[in-house]
């Protein structure tokens, strides 16, 4: 077994490793999110913190790792004995992958031991591992729908439930929570973000000095990991100690009125959901005077605690930035100090010389626009509005976004599970049956029951009890929702310049954007102007970076309409490649004018017989204003293959069906 990093030699990241040491301390925290770009030692720190964590009292024998102080009485490996001490073991940090499957996660029930022979074989899956230990997830904001609502269960009621047709297992399941993620590629579902107790944005220092030491460090490390560890062993060995002694400590911790007050002035004053912001951070703020030796919460304790506890509370969809006002929370917090705390000092350090200390998150790093010139376009020669300059006007702000209805792919997909388009999935409504494929998941019981019947005298069948047989088994054939590779292709020429148009436009974008982060999609962005076209953003499931792209799209110039659908078409060749079950439905958004170049018109209409040959799902979003229609649009989405709607039509009422009659009629 390689060995681990150690923690203490974590190079900077003092909200992180403060995060960490909190929930080691105090479990009941909730566990952490650690948000931030890639290469910046998250996985590290996370695996590293499993060394310090204290040994932990098992039952000898037990798979479920049972306390010999309260046994679990519904434990499948029980009852058991009271065996006295037990015996101690290191707490174990269990990684579960994007990819693992249902029965990995919860444990396999062998469903023809339990029919044939009423036997209940059991697997424990990760979910009984990490009981009293670390569960962790890299890359959580990809893991799958149910296997993000098997983790919400089990957080919730703290065991693990299986069930497959009237048998039941029942097991404990406490663990640490701790996910990492990258927010390029997609946010998390609001009920689990919600889950983790803190949050923590980590960004690469900027410093040279601490990037060279994170580089020697490293490579020291890498070199002889063994002998590198042997240099942070006494560090570690004191990080240790105070864990366990902090942990002594906390329930001494007086958590008095004052701090409970600015607790819960600063949830209301944040306009977070609910109250388990406010008991996350009573636990925290308590949490920090155990690891600061205290026995009374400070003010100071309740302003880290919120730094750590809300930011991810306070959003409200995922286009808002996480992150506190700090001077918003330090006013809250002096006019709701009580007498019995201190005043809060935006500068404090909980533990300034503790390997753990840090104080607020640094200010978050996002997109700085350009600004742009404001110059008023002049008119080319065709008429339409031309940027000045560089080329660029400056960005319109969207419009407020709406909720639209639902698009949907037509016919039944095999794609990854989403809320979009009809799907065989794992989990869904029962449509049929067939023979299992591999290890049996889902059983049909009515035809696996139809299918051994016949044999019954044949195989001797005496007693009460069904003669079951593998031949026999049935799995339930489902249908479910599938999440769709969303590509918007945006017409951002001169004839969309108006502002008010392209507010409208942006809006309606936004508006889409959204509803594909609920339906957990991918999304691409195709936009067009002058003599070419680009991909603004390539298929990714981070709808908040094609929401950032978006905003500070340029616009103005000729209308290269068959560029950005050839451009777009190429996107989804490129796509098929590395996703091939995931079906596309491309939204072009455009007012239908082609210009520039020989034949733009008819140089249009073939590219867009490209998506109708190959049966690709469209829509056009028709934003054509004013008295006098040409229809354009509505003639695209002819040679697409596909349908056309206005921006009021995409607002007022479902387009779901139009997709599919249009699809129909084409057939």
């Amino acid at each position: 077994m390689t060995t681990p990093f150690p923690f203490t030699a974590v190079v900077g990241q003092d909200d992180l490793r403060l995060a960490l040491l909190l929930n080691a301390v105090s479990p009941a925290v909730g566990g952490v999110l650690v948000r931030g770009e890639k290469g910046t030692a998250k996985s590290t720190a996370v695996r590293a913190l499993s060394a310090l964590m204290p040994q932990v009292p098992v039952l000898p024998g037990c798979r479920f790792s049972c306390d010999p102080a309260a046994p679990d009485p519904a434990c499948p490996d029980g009852p058991h004995a009271q065996t006295g001490p037990g015996t101690r073991r290191p707490a174990r940090m269990v990684e579960l992958p994007v990819g693992a499957s249902e029965d990995r996660l919860v444990g396999a029930l062998d469903i023809e031991r339990a029919l044939a022979e009423g036997v209940k074989a059991f697997e424990p899956g990760l979910l009984a591992d990490a009981h009293r230990g670390i569960l962790y997830v890299d890359e959580v904001n990809l893991l799958h729908d149910h296997l993000v609502d098997l983790l919400l269960d089990a957080a919730a009621m703290g065991a693990s439930y299986v069930e497959r047709e009237g048998v039941s297992v029942r097991h404990a399941a406490r663990f640490l929570l701790v996910g990492t993620m990258n927010p390029e590629e997609g946010e998390l579902r609001p009920q689990l973000l919600d889950r983790f107790g803190l949050t923590v944005e980590v960004a690469a220092s900027r410093e040279p000095d601490q990037r060279v030491e994170v580089v020697r460090r490293r490579l020291a490390y890498d070199d002889d990991p063994d002998a590198f560890a042997t240099r942070w062993a006494d560090e570690e060995a004191t990080v240790r100690q105070r864990i366990v002694a902090a942990r002594e400590l906390l329930p001494s911790v007086r958590l008095g009125d004052g701090a409970l007050r600015q607790i819960a002035a600063t949830c209301a004053a944040f306009e977070v959901d609910g109250m388990r912001a406010d008991i996350v951070m009573a636990r925290t703020a308590t949490a920090l005077a155990a690891w600061a030796g205290r026995t009374d919460v400070l003010a100071e304790d309740v302003r880290q605690a919120a730094l750590l506890a809300l930011p991810h509370r306070r959003r409200r969809n995922p286009f808002d930035a996480p992150g506190l006002d700090e001077d918003k929370l330090d006013e809250t917090l002096e006019e709701f100090g009580g007498s019995e705390d201190e005043d809060p000092d935006p500068d404090s350090d909980p533990d300034p010389d503790g390997p753990g200390g840090g104080g607020g998150q640094p200010p978050a790093e996002g997109p700085q626009s350009d600004g742009g010139s404001g110059a008023r376009p002049e008119a080319g020669e065709d008429g339409e509005p031309q940027a000045s300059g560089a080329g660029e006007q400056t960005p319109v702000r969207a419009s407020e976004p709406f909720r639209t209805k639902v698009l949907s792919v037509p016919g039944i997909g095999e794609g990854a599970a989403g809320r979009r388009s009809r799907a065989r999935t794992e989990h869904g409504r029962t449509t049929g049956a067939r023979r299992p494929q591999g290890a049996l998941t889902k059983l049909h019981l009515a035809a696996t029951v139809q299918a051994a019947a016949p044999h019954q005298r044949a195989r001797g069948r005496s007693g009460r009890g069904l003669v079951v047989r593998r031949d026999d088994l049935r799995q339930a054939v489902r249908e479910g929702r599938e999440g769709n590779l969303v590509l918007f292709v945006v017409d951002a020429s001169g004839s969309m310049a108006a502002r008010q148009r392209m507010s409208a436009v942006k809006g309606a974008v936004l508006s889409l954007l959204l509803d594909a982060y609920q339906r957990r999609d991918k999304v691409g962005l195709v936009t067009f102007r002058g003599s070419a076209a680009d991909v603004a953003l390539p298929p990714t499931s981070s709808v908040d970076a094609a929401a950032a792209r978006l905003e500070s799209l340029p616009t103005g110039g000729r209308t290269p309409l068959a560029a950005g659908l050839l451009r777009a078409h190429e996107v989804l060749r490129v796509e098929r490649l590395r996703d091939p079950a995931r079906r596309a439905l491309v939204v072009v958004v455009t007012d239908g004018r082609a210009t520039g170049g020989p034949e733009p018109v008819a140089l249009a209409g073939r590219s867009a017989r490209l998506f109708a040959a190959e049966g690709v799902a469209s829509v056009v979003v028709d934003c054509e204003s004013g008295p006098v229609r040409l229809g354009l649009a509505g003639q695209l989405a002819g040679e697409l293959g596909g349908t056309a709607v206005t921006l009021d039509e995409l607002r007022a009422e479902s387009i779901a069906g139009l997709v599919k009659d249009v699809q129909r009629r084409a057939a």
